[in-house]
C-alpha cells in the first residue's frame, strides 16, 4: 500500500498526499494544550503562532517536518493565566520566545500513523512520539490543493523544566505534571 494515502472518512474515496514542499497556513494550525488544574479541572490552552514546513517525499517514511511555535502567542482563556505562562515559571518567552519540532521518523499506515521527533521547549530538547491521523486533501476554493492532519500524545511538562506548581492543603499539585498535546494543521502544497 502506498503510504501516502488514506481513507476519507466522509467518503468512500482515496485520497493523496502528493511529495513536495508543503507549508502550515498559519491560519488554520493550532497547538492546544490540555492539563488539570486542583487535580480535576481541564484547563485548555493554545499556540496560535505556528508555522513550518512539511516536505513529502515518494516514501512517506523520509519526508521531514519542521515546525515553529511563537511561545508569546499562548492563550487559555484568562489574561492573567496567559501571562503566567509567559513568565519565566513557564515558557519564559523573554528568553525562549520560539518552540520547535523537528521529525526524525515517520510511519503512516493508512491514515494513521506516528511522527517521531524533537520537541524543543524553553532551550531544553526531548523526544517525543506524536499520533498522527493524514485525514485527506481537498481543493480550496482559490485552486490551491490542501492537505490536513490531526495529531496528539502527552508529554510531562517537567521533562522541559516547567516545573512550576503549588502543593495543595490536602495534597497533590495545583497544576498537572502530564500534560495533552492536541495539534490541527492545514497544509498547503507549494508550486513547483
Amino acid at each position: 500500500m502506498n503510504a501516502t494515502t488514506a481513507t476519507d472518512t466522509t467518503s468512500p474515496r482515496t485520497v493523496e498526499l502528493a511529495p513536495g514542499t508543503w507549508t502550515i497556513d498559519p491560519g488554520h494550525a493550532e497547538v492546544g494544550f490540555v492539563g488539570r488544574h486542583f487535580g480535576l479541572t481541564k484547563v485548555r490552552g493554545r499556540f496560535t503562532g505556528v508555522e513550518g514546513i512539511v516536505v513529502v517525499a515518494r516514501d512517506i517514511t523520509e519526508s521531514t517536518i519542521d515546525v515553529t511555535i511563537d511561545m508569546s502567542t499562548v492563550s487559555s482563556g484568562d489574561s492573567s493565566r496567559d501571562d503566567h505562562l509567559r513568565s519565566g515559571d513557564f515558557f519564559d518567552v523573554v528568553d525562549h520566545p520560539t518552540g520547535h519540532f523537528r521529525s526524525s521518523g515517520i510511519s503512516l499506515d493508512g491514515g494513521r500513523g506516528t511522527i517521531d521527533g524533537e520537541l524543543t521547549l524553553k532551550g531544553v530538547t526531548r523526544s517525543v512520539s506524536l499520533n498522527a491521523e493524514f485525514l485527506g486533501t481537498v481543493l480550496d476554493p482559490w485552486g490551491g490543493e490542501r492537505a490536513i492532519f490531526s495529531a496528539n500524545t502527552t508529554i510531562d511538562r517537567e521533562d522541559w523544566g516547567l516545573t512550576w506548581n503549588m502543593v495543595l492543603d490536602a495534597g497533590g499539585l495545583l497544576v498537572s505534571k502530564k500534560i495533552q498535546l492536541e495539534i490541527e494543521v492545514e497544509l498547503i502544497r507549494q508550486a513547483g
